[in-house]
């Protein structure tokens, strides 16, 4: 996946973020650490905390999380973080894998890591995993597939939906 001449944006398609996220379920299974369950980070831990989710037969469970949310999902601005996670058939305990899209400043997984320490002590371990690693981030996942000196943006193929409606289609 190429960057601009400028280094500054990442284009990428359907296809290409397929094979990104099968990257990451890679790096875990190569590492050999059994977990329990996979809790991804809405919005954009949902596509691949799912993949990984199928993939290695584990429940899925979901905490939404948000900063992005102005001029289409492009101004970060306070973090929020809900109150609870949404998991149909399992407990968040024992061994988890956090699952987002990227790690841009680290704000998010840091608060995030914080916030699972309090609100859930009966989790033993705690691994992160993402697709992409910017040179920003003062937070490193265990899992990275990519790692991004030059910290662009990222166009992920979905995002043509951000400030779209349904009258649009």
């Amino acid at each position: 996946m190429p960057l601009t001449e400028d280094g500054r944006h990442l284009r990428v398609n359907d296809s290409e973020y397929s094979s990104l996220v099968e990257a990451l379920a890679r790096k875990v299974r190569q590492s050999a650490w059994k977990f329990d369950i996979v809790l991804c980070l809405a919005r954009g831990g949902l596509r691949p905390g799912d993949v990984l989710s199928r993939i290695f037969d584990k429940p899925l469970a979901v905490l939404s999380t948000s900063s992005y949310r102005a001029a289409a999902g492009t101004v970060q601005g306070r973090l929020e973080i809900a109150p609870q996670i949404s998991c149909a058939s399992c407990n968040i305990a024992g061994r988890v894998l956090l699952v987002d899209d990227m790690v841009d400043s680290g704000e998010t997984l840091r608060a995030v890591v914080q916030w699972l320490a309090v609100q859930h002590p009966e989790i033993t371990e705690l691994r992160s995993a993402v697709i992409w690693q910017k040179a920003i981030s003062t937070f490193v996942p265990e899992y990275v597939v990519e790692f991004l000196p030059t910290s662009p943006w990222i166009h992920q193929p979905f995002e043509k939906y951000d400030g779209m409606n349904v009258q649009d289609l």
